[in-house]
């Protein structure tokens, strides 16, 4: 990675995006699950939660998504940093390939036109908090500022 930003001013903003997004996806797959009980686990038609369509399997796999992510938020560090870009290009790629699935009978998830739209947004915020969360020494923050800018770092030598 040439340069990512360090200690950015809006870490805490995406911070609290991811953890609300998190916190949408926990619920969302909770509410999901406990209506569509009935249903076959991978069932093609789905049941509409908080917005989104759902089956079984796609409630138990936002569950998960929504704990991992909503944990990362908690902890911070950079391990919010790595969750949410691994989150991120997860979500774009499931994005994409319901997209691919969206009227066919390997529609497992029971994806909507919506879904997609969804998991597209989600996947680029998560993206944007991983790429502007990373916390680091201000050291770092200096040598990356000035690698951004082109600018000479200034190293105060100590002499003993």
């Amino acid at each position: 990675m040439a340069h990512i930003p360090i200690n950015h001013p809006l870490r805490p903003l995406y911070r609290a995006l991811s953890g609300l997004v998190g916190l949408y996806i926990l619920i969302f797959g909770i509410i999901g699950f406990i209506r569509t009980s009935g249903m076959d686990f991978f069932a093609n038609h789905g049941d509409w939660v908080l917005g989104l369509l759902t089956n079984p399997a796609f409630s138990v796999l936002s569950i998960i998504a929504g704990l991992i992510v909503l944990a990362g938020a908690l902890i911070g560090r950079n391990l919010f940093v790595a969750l949410n870009l691994v989150g991120g290009f997860i979500f774009l790629i499931a994005g994409i390939v319901m997209l691919l699935l969206l009227r066919t009978d390997a529609n497992f998830l029971s994806f909507s036109m919506v879904n997609c739209v969804v998991s597209f947004i989600f996947g680029m915020l998560f993206l944007a908090a991983g790429l502007y969360g990373k916390v680091g020494p201000t050291e770092d923050e200096e040598a990356e500022a000035a690698f951004r800018t082109r600018q000479p770092t200034t190293r105060h030598a100590t002499n003993h």
